[in-house]
């Protein structure tokens, strides 16, 4: 936990901002203490480097006839233009046609108008924030009506489904089909030797739950992972629970996205999280993208660009692949405004990117390196224009010196190499930045997940520090999280580092000792099942199987598990590869009305820029036994814990507000919770980055030196990056199309530059086998359909999970352990098939 000096000034919430007439970055009200991130600022030195035995991926589905990967059979795939427009009418028609196709046109309509409103729900996909002010009555995108009409689904995978499919039937569905069979209705059980799921009752449930964690010989020999779909209360009593049980076991997806970013973050700036708010977006003079593609993965950050262009924002988009929502936005909100509805309907929309640089994959690091070299370059040519920020440096920083002789240092040979750009490209980008002093940096886990992940960052640190880009409106670091509170998670607690702060806190409220040493991350915890050194896994939401890395690795170890229990809305291919003994808990939604002993109760979320608001569903439940996250979790604390618990969790149950006020006495920033939740809009934590306040060790903003490894590939190997489709969501396939990049029908499907298909004999939709290459050993996929694609040369691209085979357990960023899913060695051979057109 991040060390919190103690201020009396409290955060306001953002209706009272904006009333107020403050600007982004203007917020003294804010105060300085830092709500924890939980991010240790010296990265993880004690990481397992160990390699393991590569699985057989062509023959593990002869051996297992319950597939861990999804089946190999094609679609019909179709090829079309890739697009350069995001959004715009086909963006409304494609949202309607999921809300109401699969939740009618009452039921969709009404979860539609309350999603993301200030007294509605919490999107369930992407973390972008929302307006502080006004909101539209379409305060949604069209990936978020895919996600909320999948929750709100009235279709059922009740008990009858699962007594006419078998495991071995459910495992050869395609990962859509398995997410279109509904909505689990019923606890279900899987007993040794059963062929399928049967129906439990919910005591019965807990009670196995109980008795496979207490036969184990340790606490420490049990997993809990944690989806960041989870809401702020359900994420707080389970890592309650898993504490009292006895255990800092507590992996999470953060561990495969942005524990790059918090491991950059916290030594340099003091706080793991980003420090802009939506507000500074608009009010930026420059907009730095690196590594994401906010038109399928946070299609409503478009507006915020949108805006920020039309206030005169130059936006440089660095990242390998040409995407649309990179290139040009049509606004479905302009729709309504008769002056701008014929320029959106009949024109290109909004220009997104000034500068467009087609970065190699992993060679962000080298962009950055290349903008500082430049603007050092312009500050000597006319010094005291304001090119860099010297009083900023020397006001606020540490390390300035060492970090200045390391990029002057740095040959533009080496930047060239490692970003397969020009100096004059780069010198592109440089030249918008140098004239500016309003300058925000955003990525994702194009950055994160790349072996050079945790330095690049530290990179862009770097340049917005000697900017004096922090800690003013229009200005600072902004990564941008994936789901709906994976930011918030971690600000609960779900960590396997827990810093002593927090555990004092807890023992406090809570009365009992918490664990103190240090539990398994993701993929600590993959290899710990491996070899069976942990006998339970439990997740809460999500998807672990086919998140991870190492497909058939990570079945392997689920395998050898005595208990695998999932909780969860609808059913995934995760449920499929199980311990011996298996167990499905439905729970409840976002969108669905959670009623308890003393009411209708909500939750809440934390967004991307530190907002916490409320989560409070509007559609009655369909027809089942699901019961809340939070009730499940104290059902199974009561089973398992017994009278060795020293937490009220029937009280939890019964009334929210109690989990509320737990948190209010634990968590830094959460004063007054049960009050300032109930805020319109909720309320702002406190980000001492936000307001030059670096509580570093040193007090200060440090610059980083970094090594800028260069990655060396033999004759005739490529890089492969794993993406996601626009039909997708995290690992929910809602369809098989990525309309944007011309991709209908078909996912199984390798993106190559068309001169390295043209040197290895592969014709558009050529059928081809990869193989990936990591420390000497060899993991193989066979009959990908190579599509030529505007890419950097030496890289490709394929879908996740299907590609998630080929991602070696052990290869991992620097420093922060994330599976580098954005930079695998492959060599791609032709089977001398095409697939017919």
């Amino acid at each position: 936990m991040d060390k919190s000096p103690n201020n009396e000034r409290k955060p306001i919430d953002p209706a009272a901002q904006t009333a107020a007439g403050q600007k982004s970055g203007e917020r003294p009200e804010l105060g300085t203490p830092q709500a924890p991130d939980h991010y240790d600022p010296h990265g993880k030195p004690d990481a397992d480097k160990r390699i393991f035995p590569a699985p057989d991926n062509v023959a593990a589905k002869d051996k297992n006839p319950v597939l861990a990967q999804p089946p190999e059979e094609f679609l019909d795939l179709t090829l079309g233009k890739p697009a350069d427009v995001a959004a715009g009418v086909t963006a409304v028609l494609k949202s309607g046609q999921y809300a109401w196709g699969w939740d009618g046109v009452g039921r969709g309509t009404k979860a539609l108008l309350n999603l993301n409103q200030k007294d509605g729900f919490d999107c369930s996909s992407c973390a972008w924030p929302d307006p502080d002010g006004e909101r539209s009555f379409a305060e949604f995108c069209e990936n978020g009506a895919k996600a909320t009409a999948s929750d709100a689904d009235t279709r059922r995978a009740d008990p009858d489904f699962f007594a006419k499919h078998s495991l071995v039937e459910l495992s050869h569905m395609t990962d859509r089909d398995l997410n279109n069979a509904g909505r689990l209705t019923h606890p279900m059980v899987l007993r040794p030797g059963d062929t399928h799921y049967r129906p439990i009752a919910w005591t019965d449930a807990f009670r196995v739950v109980a008795d496979e964690l207490n036969a184990l010989k340790s606490p420490d020999e049990a997993l809990f992972y944690t989806s960041g779909k989870v809401p702020n209360e359900p994420a707080f009593l389970y890592q309650l629970f898993v504490r009292q049980f006895g255990t800092n076991n507590l992996p999470d997806c953060s561990n495969m996205c942005h524990e790059s970013s918090g491991s950059a973050l916290s030594p340099t700036l003091g706080l793991g999280k980003g420090s802009v708010t939506l507000d500074d977006i608009h009010e930026a003079e420059v907009i730095l993208i690196m590594g994401q593609n906010p038109g399928t993965n946070h299609p409503r950050m478009l507006t915020a660009l949108q805006m920020a262009k039309r206030n005169g924002a130059k936006i440089i988009a660095v990242n390998p692949l040409h995407e649309a929502g990179l290139s040009h936005f049509k606004n479905p909100q302009d729709f309504m405004n008769p002056i701008k509805a014929i320029g959106t309907l009949f024109g290109k929309g909004t220009p997104i990117s000034d500068v467009y640089l087609q970065v190699r994959v992993n060679g962000d690091m080298g962009v950055l390196r290349g903008i500082m070299k430049l603007l050092f370059e312009a500050d000597e040519k006319a010094p005291g224009t304001g090119v860099i920020d010297h009083a900023f440096i020397k006001q606020y920083t540490a390390n300035y010196d060492d970090f200045v002789a390391n990029i002057r240092n740095t040959s533009w040979a080496d930047i060239e190499q490692l970003s397969g750009l020009t100096k004059d490209q780069i010198k592109e980008a440089a030249d918008i930045i140098a004239t500016r002093k309003k300058l925000i940096t955003c990525w994702a886990m194009g950055l994160t997940q790349q072996k050079n992940g945790v330095m690049s960052i530290q990179e862009i640190v770097n340049l917005q520090l000697m900017k004096g880009a922090m800690g003013i409106p229009g200005a600072g670091t902004c990564p941008v999280r994936g789901h709906s509170n994976v930011q918030g998670d971690r600000t609960m607690g779900i960590w396997e580092r827990p810093h002593k702060e927090f555990l004092d806190d807890l023992k406090k409220e809570f009365n009992f000792e918490p664990p103190r040493e240090h539990g398994y991350d993701t993929v600590e915890a993959i290899k710990a099942m491996y070899e069976g050194k942990t006998g339970v896994f439990i997740s809460l939401g999500g998807n672990f199987l086919s998140a991870s890395p190492d497909t058939e690795f990570v079945a392997e170890g689920l395998r050898k598990q005595s208990l695998t229990a999932f909780i969860s809305t609808k059913l995934n291919r995760g449920h499929l590869v199980t311990g011996k003994t298996s167990l499905i808990l439905p729970c409840y939604t976002h969108v669905d009305i959670d009623m308890q002993a003393s009411g209708h109760q909500f939750t809440s979320c934390e967004n991307s820029m530190g907002v916490v608001s409320q989560n409070k569903g509007v559609l009655r439940p369909v027809a089942g036994e699901m019961l809340s996250e939070v009730a499940i979790i104290s059902g199974m604390a009561i089973a398992t814990l017994g009278s060795k618990t020293t937490a009220n969790w029937v009280g939890f149950t019964e009334n929210y507000d109690t989990i509320r006020d737990a948190i209010s006495r634990v968590i830094p920033g959460f004063d007054n919770f049960n009050e300032k939740i109930r805020k319109p809009g909720g309320f702002y934590l406190p980000n001492g980055p936000r307001e030059r306040n670096f509580t570093t060790e040193n007090g200060k903003a440090n610059f980083s030196v970094t090594e800028m490894v260069q990655h060396q590939l033999e004759p005739g190997q490529l890089v492969l990056m794993t993406i996601r489709s626009h039909d997708q969501f995290n690992t929910t396939i809602y369809d098989y199309n990525d309309r944007y990049r011309g991709v209908y029908n078909e996912r199984r499907v390798i993106f190559m530059n068309a001169q390295d298909m043209a040197e290895r004999g592969i014709a558009e939709k050529g059928l081809v086998n990869i193989t990936s290459h990591f420390e000497g050993q060899q993991r193989r996929l066979e009959k990908f359909i190579a599509i030529p694609y505007n890419i950097p040369r030496g890289n490709t691209a394929a879908y996740y999970p299907e590609a998630n085979p080929l991602v070696p357990v052990a290869s991992v960023a620097y420093i922060s352990n994330t599976p580098t899913s954005k930079y695998v060695v492959i060599t791609v051979e032709p089977v001398g098939e095409l697939v017919a057109a």
